[in-house]
Formats: C-alpha cells, sequence, structure tokens
C-alpha cells in the first residue's frame, strides 16, 4: 500500500494499479482552512455514512467507485486519474476524475444567501419573480444545480460555460451530470424523511471509467458534504443546523470568517483558523454521532 496524498479529512493510498484505499481522519475544516482540533470518531461516521450511500446507490442501479469497507473508518474505491492539466482533458479523455464540484441546492442557506444579499445571485436565477425578497430557509422554487472547481486551492463559483470546458464535457454530458445529481438528491430525500430530516443542500463528484461512463466519486451525504435541517423544527419555522454549517456559525460568531473573507478579498496573508474550545469538541463529535443514527437509521 503506497500513500499518494493527504486530504482536508482523509488519507489517500494506492493499492494497485486500478483501487484506492481512503483512510477518513478525526481532522476536520472549515472555509478551506483545517482546524487544529481533532473530532473524535467523525472520521468513522463520515466513512460509514458514505458506504451506506454508495450501498443503496448501487442498490438503485446508480454507478459509483464504491468497492468495499475494510475497516470502519476505511474505504476501497476505483482509482482514477487526477489531471491538472485541464487542456490535456477532452472528449475523448478517459478514466479521469472531473475536475468539479457540482452543488444542489433545494432551500436558500449558506452561502448562497451571501451571494444573493451582495446581488451576485438574483431571484430570477433561483426561480423567483424579480424583485422577490428572498428569506433564509425559503424553499427554492425548483433546484438550483451549479459547479465549482475540484482542484483547486480555494473553490471557484463557475459559469455551466466555464464548466463545461474545464472538465472536457459535452452538453449532453454536463446535462447527464445535472440529472444524476438530481437523481442522487430524490433517493437522499425518499430515505431521510422517514427519520426526520431535510436534506438541503450538498455536493456530488464525478469521474469517468476506462470506458468513459459516468461514475459517482468520492464522498456525498454526509455532515461534511451536505446541509441537514430537522422537519419538526422547520415546520415550526425554525432552521436547526445539523451538519458541519454548526461549525462554519461557531466561526462567523466569533468574527474570524470575515477576518478570513477581508484577507482573501484584498490578497493578503490569511489569519491562522483557531482551534476549537473543548466544549464545542463535544458538541461537535456528538452531532456526528448522533446524525450517523439519523441518516443511515443504523446504530454507531
Amino acid at each position: 500500500m503506497k500513500h499518494i496524498m493527504t486530504g482536508k479529512v482523509k488519507e489517500v493510498y494506492q493499492i494497485d494499479d486500478d483501487t484506492l484505499e481512503f483512510a477518513y481522519t478525526d481532522s476536520i475544516s472549515v472555509f478551506d482552512k483545517i482546524i487544529p482540533s481533532k473530532v473524535p470518531h467523525k472520521g468513522e461516521t463520515l466513512c460509514r455514512t458514505a458506504k451506506y450511500w454508495f450501498e443503496l446507490l448501487t442498490e438503485k442501479g446508480v454507478y459509483n467507485h464504491y468497492i468495499d469497507e475494510p475497516a470502519p473508518d476505511r474505504m476501497r474505491v476505483r482509482k482514477v486519474d487526477v489531471i491538472r492539466d485541464y487542456s490535456k482533458i477532452d472528449g475523448k479523455t478517459s478514466n479521469y476524475l472531473i475536475p468539479l464540484e457540482i452543488i444542489c441546492r433545494h432551500y436558500v442557506a449558506g452561502s448562497l444567501l451571501d451571494r444573493i444579499k451582495t446581488g451576485r445571485i438574483t431571484p430570477e436565477q433561483l426561480g423567483f419573480p424579480k424583485g422577490y425578497a428572498i428569506k433564509y430557509g425559503e424553499k427554492l422554487p425548483k433546484p438550483f444545480i451549479e459547479a465549482t472547481t475540484k482542484l483547486e486551492e480555494h473553490d471557484i463559483n463557475l459559469t455551466e460555460e466555464e464548466a463545461k470546458k474545464m472538465a472536457g464535457l459535452t452538453d449532453e454530458e454536463y446535462r447527464n451530470i445535472s440529472e444524476t445529481v438530481l437523481m442522487i438528491d430524490r433517493i437522499i430525500q425518499e430515505e431521510v424523511s422517514k427519520r426526520g430530516l431535510i436534506h438541503c443542500d450538498g455536493k456530488k463528484e464525478f469521474g469517468y471509467d476506462r470506458e468513459r461512463k459516468l461514475m459517482v466519486i468520492d464522498t456525498f451525504g454526509t455532515l461534511d458534504e451536505d446541509r441537514w435541517w430537522d422537519s419538526e423544527e422547520y415546520a415550526e419555522n425554525r432552521t436547526v443546523e445539523l451538519s458541519k454549517e454548526f461549525v462554519r456559525q461557531y466561526y462567523r460568531e466569533t468574527g474570524y470568517h470575515e477576518a478570513l473573507m477581508r484577507a482573501r478579498d484584498a490578497g493578503l496573508e490569511e489569519p491562522d483558523i483557531p482551534a476549537l474550545p473543548d466544549e464545542m469538541i463535544c458538541r461537535v463529535s456528538k452531532l456526528y454521532i448522533d446524525m450517523f443514527e439519523r441518516i443511515t437509521g443504523e446504530k454507531f
């Protein structure tokens, strides 16, 4: 087994020419910053949640890279190439990671609201009437799908044309990706609604296999990639964050997020992210365990 990469929350090993092993760690990151704190059991909950969804996709006939789970915090998957020189990707390239993150939003929350407030996203783009006053927590008239970069230091929002050009995709291939995302989200919501959850938004990643067949890859449907709310609380007009957004909110409240964004916008050195206090670490660990059980219906 050869170590080939350290990611924000997992170590990646190569087993052979066709197989990788992901080792999920207890690290946690927000705003593209790795927090200098470990969250007990986080890695195992992420791995087991991802496994749950990949096995369900396989049952439903949705092609994905999952092979097996050699340990509760490890997952073996089909290997695809990571091509960082986008000029080498075209419509004939195969067995590669599509260098995009595809985000599908069903409710107004998180960075989407920030972009609405600054005018970067208009009500009409989301399906609302022109001039409509959008409120946090509103259900969108239709799912809003967008793409960001995958391999850059910070995620960059892309237009559909930019995304297709960067990833070597035709109009039909990009449409197939979008339709697959919507199908997966329908599967997710159908499952978690049985356990009192609303799936608000989330990101998916894809690759092509050696025959250029679309394949769902990486990790999805967890507290790191997706946003969840409690359906009973939502019915009472309360949006209780049940994902990593809980941690993001902490750093917004402390002022770190504002300082970080100011530095990024000005091209200045970015401030180091502070560690989480012990009390927050305990709360976050409990959230990951509790939500693993609610999302999957399994015991930790």
